[in-house]
């Protein structure tokens, strides 16, 4: 890892000037998209289990920072946030998503955009409703639109209602049986390019991440084609550490980042409160990576913090 910055990583290993640990999760959901929690709720938190910088990532919104941003200032929490978004995405027929994050997230093309991926969402989830309903299971859509409250409606939101309606025991049950690639209710998603949202990422002024790389059920030699195309994209950066992986996961997550020369992410992807993904449990970076907050302005971030 670079030295020149003065923090010291969630695993307590000193990269510069001994300091206080601070712990990133650059990876969080909210009430906005398909997490349980509200902006307010989430931030307290990250807060209560010692998460420094937060990235809040929704899928394809931004909704919910404002309201985190000031739950931050009005309870003076020791909490930087991070204006973030995971935008999704078609590869190769794989729904790939991209983390944004450091985003502005008013700037008029992420505005545009994000109004496009909305749309998009939208249509899936009306197709969706419609195979569900001719496998006589009908109500899908107004259930998965209540359950997501004025959120936008994920694949998630229709995978609660089933589990409400006895369809599965659990959320995992339910995608195996009725929402994963050749399913009933599954619908081909019809995404931006992973190269649109990288370039739209970087115009708003943020960090293009690949999310999750290790979730996407892709060979080796696939994840790698996915990795090369990611890189030569302009994207930035991949997820190294997750709260919840695979033994040696990391550390081939790691090796990749180092070969495809991409910093290195760390986040929950924390949804709802559960007993194997919390907020800034387990995130710390394996030797050898540079962090994708390496670069950050220190400065802000000590500010925020003592705001």
């Amino acid at each position: 890892m670079g030295g020149h910055f003065h923090f010291v990583n969630s695993c307590g290993a000193i990269l510069s000037e001994p300091t206080l640990a601070v712990i990133y999760d650059l990876h969080s959901h909210t009430t906005a998209s398909d997490g349980l929690l509200t902006p307010q709720a989430l931030v307290q938190r990250a807060v209560d289990n010692r998460v420094g910088i937060l990235a809040i990532t929704d899928h394809d919104t931004v909704a919910g920072l404002a309201a985190a941003r000031a739950e931050i200032a009005d309870k003076q929490l020791p909490l930087q946030l991070i204006s973030g978004v995971e935008i999704s995405t078609v590869w190769e027929n794989h729904e790939i998503h991209i983390v944004g994050l450091g985003i502005d997230e008013h700037h008029p093309e992420m505005v545009a955009f994000l109004a496009q991926q909305t749309e998009r969402r939208h249509q899936r989830a009306e197709l969706i409703a419609e195979r569900l309903d001719k496998a006589q299971i009908p109500g899908a859509l107004e259930g998965a639109m209540r359950l997501a409250d004025g959120g936008a409606v994920t694949r998630g939101h229709f995978a609660r209602f089933l589990v409400e309606n006895g369809k599965a025991s659990n959320m995992a049950g339910v995608f195996k049986k009725y929402l994963a690639k050749g399913k009933t209710g599954y619908v081909p998603p019809q995404w931006c390019t992973i190269k649109q949202a990288i370039d739209v990422i970087h115009h708003s002024g943020g960090q293009a991440v690949l999310a999750h790389p290790g979730r996407y059920d892709l060979t080796t030699k696939w994840l790698k084609r996915l990795l090369a195309h990611f890189a030569e994209s302009g994207g930035d950066a991949m997820e190294v550490a997750q709260c919840q992986q695979a033994p040696n996961e990391r550390t081939v997550l790691a090796g990749l980042a180092m070969q495809f020369n991409l910093l290195a992410s760390q986040g929950s992807d924390f949804h709802q409160p559960c007993s194997w993904i919390e907020l800034g449990r387990k995130l710390w970076l394996p030797a050898g990576v540079e962090p994708v907050w390496q670069n950050w302005e220190q400065g802000l971030i000590a500010k925020e913090r003592t705001v």
